[in-house]
């Protein structure tokens, strides 16, 4: 009797084993399944920021790119006679002594369709000083006679931000820089005029300078170290800028109203020096100082310094982010669900749990085109609701008992939390993570042991 009780008792738990590992099985092939739908909408996000880069970009060749100030670096030629007695030209670019630059840069933002585009208009004042000290004391391998006539070059990385007429003090009087620099001078792009610079070939003489300069641009604002000692001091209503370049600024104050900040740059900081030779031949002088344009670009390229002026919300950097964590809130949901199913006798259908999956992914198909429209919390906020409540519901309607259903939309709205307050984290994102997924194995496996596995 009690063998004839016992044989169907040990084919009823075989046949639960066997029930409990297929459906295991049947989850993790959802899970995989599901993993298509997360790669589609991770390309959607992509997608969608790769527009945005494009309606930017579109903008900015509109309005103007990121601005790169260069100079003033003033331009002048000499002659001598080589040893067949050929009279041939040569030119020098000076740097000034010190060099102060002081702005304000006022960004606003320009929609395209659905993206909002942060550009920025400039007031930017420049003085500085020449003096013939470094300039006489340049060494040459023959004797050179100068010409009066030198030109002052500015670089700007794209002229098409300049908004207003370029007025120059030079040596107490007023000029109107032109279009264009000068052949031989060390910048590429810019504007120019040509000036008297012959004081500057008597010893212990200097010529003062300050320029008014309105520009346009977006993205940056980066100057290079021109003076001998350079002096940046710049104030803007962006609250969150990125200081960026070879130099940080040695004061700065952010708010959320904008922010200050000053730099302070010596010749010794630098990558190159006071006076730079130019030359067009290998039969020109070469001697200390001298190099060719290239190599003079690639040594100021390095030494240049700003800052970054930053959209307030990068949503699409955001949306990324969460959706990494897609699969650990799609694996924690099955779990719980399939715990809930062995503990409490129910039977949930492959299909239902598939339809559970395709909500929790539908979760990141709203919260990034909500939040083209609105701010990234609010989005999180009403994808999370939305996606929290149908899930809850469902289970109400799956299981009948309300308490274990929305004990499972509790779990859903603190993993979305967990979620939400990691993304916004950087320097502690991945040490917050780890305590996060080490503390949810732990529970799973507390409450795995509670389960008897080989009985029903």
């Amino acid at each position: 009797m009690n063998e004839e009780t016992t044989n169907p008792q040990k084919e009823k738990n075989t046949k639960n084993r066997d029930a409990i590992t297929l459906k295991i099985l049947l989850i993790g092939v959802l899970i995989v399944v599901l993993i298509i739908p997360m790669l589609m909408i991770q390309n959607l996000i992509s997608e969608r920021e790769d527009t945005a880069k494009d309606a930017t970009n579109e903008v900015q060749q509109k309005w103007s790119g990121p601005q790169t100030i260069i100079g003033p670096i003033l331009t002048l030629s000499y002659t001598y006679k080589d040893e067949e007695g050929k009279t041939l030209s040569g030119y020098v670019n000076y740097l000034p002594e010190h060099l102060d630059i002081t702005g304000n840069v006022a960004t606003q933002e320009l929609k395209r369709g659905l993206y909002e585009i942060i550009v920025y208009n400039s007031s930017l004042e420049l003085r500085g000083k020449f003096i013939s000290k470094d300039l006489l004391a340049t060494q040459f391998s023959r004797e050179i006679k100068w010409n009066n006539n030198a030109t002052l070059n500015l670089g700007v990385s794209d002229p098409r931000g300049i908004s207003e007429q370029v007025s120059l003090t030079w040596n107490g009087q007023e000029y109107n820089l032109e279009p264009g620099v000068a052949p031989y001078s060390i910048i590429h792009s810019g504007i120019s005029i040509n000036l008297d610079a012959s004081q500057l070939f008597t010893p212990g003489n200097s010529i003062d300078f300050s320029i008014q300069l309105e520009t346009k641009g977006s993205g940056s604002m980066l100057f290079a170290p021109i003076g001998k000692t350079t002096n940046v001091a710049l104030t803007s209503n962006c609250p969150t800028p990125s200081f960026t370049g070879a130099f940080l600024p040695l004061e700065r104050e952010v708010a959320p109203d904008g922010f200050t900040s000053k730099w302070k740059v010596l010749e010794i900081n630098r990558s190159f020096p006071q006076v730079f030779r130019s030359y067009r031949s290998e039969a020109a002088d070469c001697s200390r100082g001298e190099m060719s344009t290239v190599r003079i670009n690639s040594s100021i390229t390095p030494s240049v310094f700003g800052v970054d002026l930053l959209f307030p919300v990068d949503h699409y950097q955001k949306s990324t982010r969460s959706a990494k964590y897609a699969f650990l809130i799609i694996v924690l949901t099955f779990v719980v669900c399939f715990f809930v199913e062995i503990v409490q006798n129910k039977n949930i259908h492959p299909l239902q749990y598939l339809l559970v999956g395709l909500a929790l992914c539908l979760f990141y198909t709203l919260l990034v085109s909500t939040s083209e429209h609105i701010s990234f919390t609010w989005a999180y906020l009403i994808s999370a609701l939305a996606t929290t409540t149908l899930i809850t519901l469902y289970m109400v309607g799956i299981l009948k008992i309300k308490k274990t259903a929305l004990t499972i939309g509790g779990l859903l709205v603190c993993l979305y939390t967990y979620i939400f307050f990691l993304i916004q984290l950087e320097t502690y994102a991945l040490l917050a993570g780890s305590i996060g997924l080490f503390v949810i194995l732990a529970i799973i496996m507390y409450f795995s042991q509670k389960i008897n596995w080989h009985n029903n």
